[in-house]
């Protein structure tokens, strides 16, 4: 029997380091990071059921992987805008030179 991919490997692959890169943008990387993972969960689910069929397992791992480091990543930064909102205020953390101001004061101590 011929070996197949599995299904949409790249694409979890690619949203897996997508993830990582949108930590930085307003926590779209969370949204791809889910998504990753539920596609990288379907394929695993493939896999498990008869694992001499499919070929790229590998793939899906990294991608999950790279999904899990993406999503840790995005909840590690909403923590610490949460963080920063309790602490200094909302209108300190919306005035970039304030908000940095402060943060060095407050990290010098």
């Amino acid at each position: 029997m011929e070996q197949r991919n599995l299904p949409n490997a790249t694409l979890i692959v690619v949203l897996g380091a997508l993830s990582i890169i949108g930590c930085c943008f307003y926590y779209v990387g969370l949204i791809l990071g889910l998504i990753a993972l539920y596609y990288g969960f379907k394929a695993t689910k493939l896999y498990k059921e008869d694992p001499s069929a499919w070929d790229n397992h590998s793939t899906v791992v990294i991608g999950k992987v790279l999904a899990i480091i993406g999503i840790v990543l995005n909840v590690l930064s909403i923590l610490f805008v949460v963080w920063a909102i309790t602490t200094f205020g909302w209108e300190v953390v919306q005035d970039k030179e304030e908000f940095q101001r402060v943060l060095q004061e407050y990290f010098q101590q």
